[in-house]
């Protein structure tokens, strides 16, 4: 019996739904379009993530440990362990002339970003604008039914994995060599000195591999 623990590396199917049964997210590309969720046909595919390493859902991600390889299981979160309580202090009238300023025509439904928040309109009256910038699911208790389907032990797959997640860069824009104990990543972008060496401290404890990050070479 093959049991997850924390830190492990893995590979997870799962699906989110509400409680009324709509869902809101899925890693079946079939389930997607049965829900009609908008995704391309190279999005959908089961993700590898590092336990513990907050990488889902808090909830979701402490619903893992002790979880069995190959057996369906569901973890029903609260609205605290998955996109948080409705909070009304995250819900501001703007006057319309904002709008206009940054010629822009509210209208309810409009979701725009604004300083690094993304908000969504949800009333339009007398000059004023009623935007609403709680996450879309908060307040809400939401079920995932999810499949571990193998436990990742290639350093070179977990490596790349944790970049892909944490940096957003696909890992076929990455080359990573390892030779015992000791890896190169090559990326397509110049890491910040200051990050790099939290991130290679970070792979070296969950990977025990020293990493070495390079720039790509345009070719």
């Amino acid at each position: 019996m093959d049991k997850i623990q924390n830190k492990d590396f893995i590979e997870i199917t799962y699906t989110g739904k509400l409680e009324d049964g709509t869902i809101f997210d899925t890693t079946n590309e079939d389930i997607a379009h049965q829900a009609k969720i908008p995704h391309n046909h190279n999005s959908l595919k089961p993700a590898v993530i590092c336990v513990g390493e907050k990488q889902l859902l808090p909830g979701l991600d402490a619903g893992l440990e002790g979880q069995e390889v190959g057996k369906e299981f569901s973890v029903t979160l609260e609205p605290e362990d998955a996109f948080g309580k409705r909070d009304v202090k995250h819900i501001e009238m703007m006057p319309l002339s904002v709008f206009k300023e940054h010629k822009m025509q509210p209208h309810v439904g409009l979701q725009f970003d604004a300083d690094g928040r993304r908000g969504v309109i949800t009333k339009v009256a007398g000059g004023r604008v009623i935007v609403n910038y709680n996450h879309p699911l908060a307040g809400k208790t939401v079920i995932y039914t999810c499949t571990i389907n193998k436990k990742i032990t290639d350093p070179k797959e977990q490596i790349e994995s944790f970049l892909s997640t944490t940096l957003r860069v696909g890992r076929e824009h990455m080359i990573t060599s390892i030779n015992e104990n000791k890896a190169i990543v090559e990326l397509p972008l110049q890491l910040p000195l200051e990050f790099t060496g939290s991130l290679t401290e970070k792979l070296k404890e969950l990977t025990k591999v020293d990493i070495e990050f390079k720039v790509k070479e345009n070719k």
